[in-house]
């Protein structure tokens, strides 16, 4: 081959590599192909997708891989958005992209309804462009784990590759008179791999350990001794049994090292909270009163906030949410000082910087990192020191720890033999940083090393729970607060990062024994926090007053709902000529007498007409009538099955669902099924597509959490 040729085929292995990524998972996976792309002989041109200026599809002659995330209810992530854009241009011709070969990886929660749809919006768009898949679509799920799509579709992507650009090499040695249609619908039989992603993924094998030396370990029992003793039978966050802790390990490429910390003697002041915030202006409001929604002996603790906005030009309407900027726990952060051996030097300055020869491509410093900034500071309101951590940091971990049965427990941890034990001892167990620091005493890893793999430490989301036209120049929320029970692999109890502080921050203005948003909070401490917007595009009241709409919200679920109501009432007030459809509330707690929320308020919405049907259940009350009462929201929905369909069939009426995901939305959205094949005499599977068009027409409406 001459040197032409052979440089014009070396030139064949790069590949385009974008990623969409709104809290960094899509990022890393991408640095992960990145990583792996040298040893498998190709290179990865690799940019985030909103960086449209580095790179352009509509001349783009290499494959093309894409990783990207989902986000709010099904949103392409914000990094994508200007892309989305692009490509929706509606005059854009069929065979825009017909040039274009790409492969795509969707991450997504199928705890939510719609799963992976930032992935699928682009790859629907790009294919109706004419587009050609060179590999199968990958959807991830992090609900049971990204890593049980990820780790097989990047294990089958270097042949595809491969073949693709094979394709492509004999295409252009072709004679430029071959009809291009013909010659692209070719190259389908080669370029399209089935991605097979049953229960065989727990069994795929390296097909060439050679070429995957770079990003993986084989390690022999024999190699090292194990301290846990012989005698533990069952595996635990610490000790693994066979065969884990028999086999040769396949573990993951060690994530190459690219920041420095430096400590300064110089003094000076922290960042303000709006610089780490990207997603627009922030605002600081003090709380003004702070209610216990809860009886002091309820299962879980309701709390109502009321925020001032009525200096700022913060616009809501109910239904929307907002973010609150949290930091970290305070005995946590210090915690972690004292176990990185930084006690005495929380308080100095650190400069944190590219370190200088790093082989991460493209390295710079997170954005979410202040390049100057007590270390206080980054540990308390940057890091998410909570976050359970990824197998690529376990891997990092590895080089930090002495012992070498923590060391081969931390390798089995984060290789593709001890998968299960990840899920079952870290994922599932909620285990943080802090719990791998107690539990493998001999890692000591550097402050570089958390900075480089802790992620953002994201704002927290929370529905508005008032109307603006009710409480003017107020905002409310309610929250439970979130209890994370000690488990073996825990052994303390811990809060939730913000509900946690949140009530720490208002237990002065609290009254428990209340149950009414009239209780007028006392103490002279008015305390602040940092909010920005989350508009919501959806989950409004119908444009039309006269619509009549169904609100099913058990617990803290009926928070957005209560604004609906208190805005409802004083439209009814201003326009007492409009005509009012009726409106339902579905309702559900463990009992009537702990935590019945807005029990009192709800009363007066029934009594003056803004509420025309209020249908509540109680799930642990015990009953003596003859015919138990329904336990659950969706029980009750049954019992109302003809008014329910009336409403949403023949009055073109609006549904609306908030709370918990798993445990209630996904019940209440089968016991409507169940009521339109009932109540149309239809079979389940017409009723279903009813529901999907109430949800296309966003006339079912969702603001659900998991």
């Amino acid at each position: 081959m001459s040197l032409k040729n052979k440089m014009c085929c070396e030139s064949k292995r790069r590949f385009l590599l974008l990623y969409a990524t709104q809290k960094g998972q899509a990022k890393a996976i991408a640095e992960e192909i990145w990583q792996q792309a040298g040893a498998h002989g190709f290179e990865a041109d690799m940019h985030c997708i909103s960086e449209m200026d580095k790179y352009n599809l509509e001349t783009e002659k290499d494959p093309v891989v894409i990783v990207i995330s989902t986000t709010g209810t099904g949103d392409p992530p914000d990094t994508a958005r200007k892309f989305v854009k692009k490509i929706q241009d509606k005059t854009l011709p069929p065979d825009h992209f017909a040039h274009l070969q790409y492969g795509l990886l969707g991450l997504g929660d199928s705890e939510y309804m719609f799963f992976c749809n930032g992935g699928r919006t682009v790859d629907r768009r790009l294919q109706e462009l004419g587009a050609q898949h060179f590999y199968d679509t990958g959807l991830a799920d992090d609900c049971v784990g990204l890593e049980l799509v990820v780790d097989p579709w990047i294990d089958g992507l270097w042949l595809a590759l491969k073949e693709a650009l094979q394709v492509q090499e004999e295409k252009e040695d072709m004679n430029n008179a071959v009809d291009p249609v013909s010659s692209s619908l070719s190259t389908a039989p080669h370029a399209v791999h089935e991605l097979k992603l049953s229960s065989e993924v727990q069994n795929l094998k390296l097909e060439d350990e050679g070429a995957r030396d770079s990003d993986s370990l084989s390690q022999k029992l024999d190699d090292i001794d194990l301290v846990a003793p012989a005698r533990d039978t069952k595996p635990s966050l610490v000790h693994s049994v066979p065969p884990v802790s028999q086999s040769a390990l396949n573990i993951p490429a060690l994530p190459p090292e690219y920041i420095e910390v430096e400590f300064q003697d110089s003094q000076g002041e922290n960042p303000h909270l709006s610089s780490l915030i990207s997603e627009g202006t922030t605002f600081e409001v003090p709380v003004t009163k702070a209610v216990q929604l809860t009886r002091g002996d309820a299962i879980k603790t309701a709390l109502l906030l009321e925020l001032d906005i009525a200096d700022i030009a913060f616009e809501y309407q109910p239904g929307d949410a907002f973010c609150v900027i949290c930091p970290n726990n305070v005995s946590e952060v210090g915690e972690l000082l004292h176990l990185l051996g930084l006690s005495e030097k929380g308080d100095d300055f650190i400069c944190v910087k590219i370190k200088q020869g790093t082989k991460k491509k493209g390295a710079s410093r997170p954005q979410h990192i202040p390049e100057r900034s007590t270390l206080k500071f980054i540990l308390t309101w940057c890091l998410e020191i909570r976050a359970i951590p990824k197998k690529a940091f376990l891997r990092a971990l590895v080089e930090c720890t002495s012992d070498m049965g923590e060391k081969r427990r931390l390798q089995e941890l984060c290789s593709r033999q001890g998968a299960s034990d990840y899920t079952h001892f870290i994922r599932d167990s909620n285990v943080c940083l802090l719990d791998l620091l107690h539990a493998f005493p001999s890692c000591k890893p550097s402050l570089s090393l958390l900075i480089e793999h802790l992620p953002k430490l994201q704002a927290r989301s929370y529905s508005v729970s008032s109307s603006n036209l009710y409480q003017p120049g107020r905002l409310c929320f309610v929250f439970n607060v979130v209890e994370f029970p000690a488990s073996p692999s825990r052994p303390v109890s811990r809060r939730g990062v913000c509900t946690g502080w949140l009530a720490e921050l208002v237990a002065p203005l609290l009254h428990p024994s209340k149950n009414s948003l009239d209780t007028k909070g006392e103490g002279s401490l008015v305390e602040k926090i940092s909010i920005f917007p989350r508009p919501n595009n959806a989950f409004h009241l119908p444009a039309d007053p006269s619509v009549p709409f169904i609100m099913v919200g058990p617990g803290t679920g009926i928070s957005p709902f209560i604004g609906f109501l208190q805005h409802r009432q004083k439209l009814r007030e201003k326009h007492t000529d409009w005509e009012f459809g009726e409106t339902w509330l579905f309702f559900g707690c463990r009992h009537q007498d702990r935590d019945y929320l807005f029990k009192d308020e709800l009363q007066c919405f029934l009594e003056n007409g803004t509420l025309t049907h209020l249908k509540v259940c109680f799930s642990r009350d015990s009953s003596t009538a003859e015919a138990a009462p329904p336990k659950y929201v969706q029980d009750v929905l049954r019992l109302c099955a003809k008014e329910v369909a009336r409403v949403l069939l023949k009055e073109r009426g609006y549904f609306y669902v908030c709370g918990d995901k798993k445990h209630m939305a996904d019940d209440v959205s089968e016991a409507v099924v169940d009521i339109l094949s009932m109540e149309m005499e239809a079979d389940k599977l017409e009723a279903m597509k009813v529901l999907a068009m109430l949800r296309e027409t966003k006339r079912y409406l969702q603001d659900v959490w998991s």
